[in-house]
């Protein structure tokens, strides 16, 4: 039996994006998934003039506003709330995805496989940027240890493309306001037994020139979140 769908909620996180932003929402308003699209933008205090560009944006969209920088997953959280889609997608504010390849997510849930669908830049066919290193290698340690940690086989936890049914991600407390979100969702949709299935996507990754923002921080403090929602919630929540 299918899963009928009458809508997807972007959620667009943006920080300091002044050169892509209105690109991305153009590239989201274009690409035909045949269900109503609803757009919401919450700007995590711009300063470099993101901000007046949404405030100069349609009123079709959905804006939020920060009043202080906090962090993408305090972004997502409060986008969250907003959405009123049957589904919700993150889709970043740069241009390192395409939102073209959202048409390759939609199907195991359509066909009631999944309840959310992660968009894996390592299992696809398709143009990937060569950039970065140490990046993957990092990407992939982290992945590994929420795979030991879930028993789960992702390839690719650190990925912005995540969908979900929206019961899903509305019934999950997020608790972290900057990257650590990623494995934070992650782990809690594992123990909580959700169907999750992996879909290859491109990527066409950004320098620090062009204004990528994740660094080695972000890494040590998702090794924290790992040991926290991954061990520690998992022995003292039972």
């Amino acid at each position: 039996m299918s899963y009928m769908i009458n809508s997807i909620s972007f959620i667009i996180p943006v920080y300091n994006e002044k050169h892509t932003l209105e690109i991305i929402i153009d590239r989201v308003e274009k690409v035909n998934l045949g269900i109503e699209k609803e757009i919401i933008i919450v700007d995590d205090y711009s300063t470099d003039g993101s901000r007046e560009i949404i405030k100069n944006l349609s009123d079709k969209y959905k804006k939020i506003f920060h009043d202080k920088n906090v962090g993408k997953g305090a972004a997502i959280r409060n986008g969250v709330k907003s959405a009123t889609g049957d589904l919700i997608i993150i889709q970043d504010a740069d241009l390192e995805y395409n939102p073209e390849d959202i048409k390759l997510l939609l199907p195991p849930i359509i066909n009631n496989e999944a309840d959310v669908v992660y968009g894996s830049r390592f299992l696809s066919g398709n143009p990937r940027r060569v950039i970065f290193f140490w990046h993957m290698v990092g990407n992939k340690l982290l992945t590994m240890l929420v795979n030991m940690v879930s028993n789960f086989n992702f390839t690719d936890m650190e990925t912005c493309y995540k969908l979900f049914r929206s019961n899903i991600i509305k019934n999950i407390e997020i608790e972290e306001d900057r990257f650590g979100f990623e494995p934070e969702i992650t782990l809690k949709i594992c123990r909580m037994n959700c169907r999750v299935y992996e879909v290859g996507i491109s990527y066409y990754g950004r320098s620090y020139e062009q204004g990528k923002k994740i660094n080695w921080k972000d890494g040590v403090h998702a090794l924290r979140c790992i040991l926290k929602y991954g061990i520690i919630r998992k022995i003292f929540d039972k």
